[in-house]
């Protein structure tokens, strides 16, 4: 069975990721959802990308938690996101410009998912689902 690539909502009804993506230049658009499409091409059987489109956040509370690599033009974007079953969650994108994940890169992720987790068990979901749209 395949996996699916989604963003990552907060309770507002806003959707970071995919606002970001919708900012930066065409380019640079086409660039990051060619690379989210290679996340929707995931599956049971090929269940992880390898070196150098994604690697693992270092970290003990981030193991869980991978990066997507994409460059346009020069310029690094990473993407954070986690697996919940069959979804993947796109958490946060960020211009990295240094050698590690910056950690308060990886906290915001962090506090993202913790949200999702928290609102997704919810007894009673409330509206807007935690959950987003179908990425690219």
């Amino acid at each position: 069975m395949s996996y699916q690539a989604v963003y990552y909502r907060d309770s507002d009804g806003n959707e970071p990721v995919n606002q970001a993506i919708d900012r930066l230049p065409d380019e640079c658009q086409d660039s990051v959802d060619w690379s989210i499409g290679l996340l929707n091409s995931l599956s049971d059987a090929r269940p992880g990308l390898p070196h150098p489109y994604s690697s693992a956040l270092k970290g003990g509370k981030y193991r869980a938690f991978r990066e997507l690599r994409t460059s346009c033009g020069g310029t690094h974007y990473r993407i954070i996101f986690r697996r919940s079953h069959r979804f993947l969650i796109l958490l946060h994108i960020f211009r990295k410009d240094t050698d590690q994940v910056p950690e308060a890169e990886k906290k915001l992720a962090l506090e993202r998912w913790i949200d999702f987790t928290r609102r997704m068990d919810a007894p009673v979901r409330n509206p807007p689902r935690a959950m987003g749209r179908d990425a690219p």
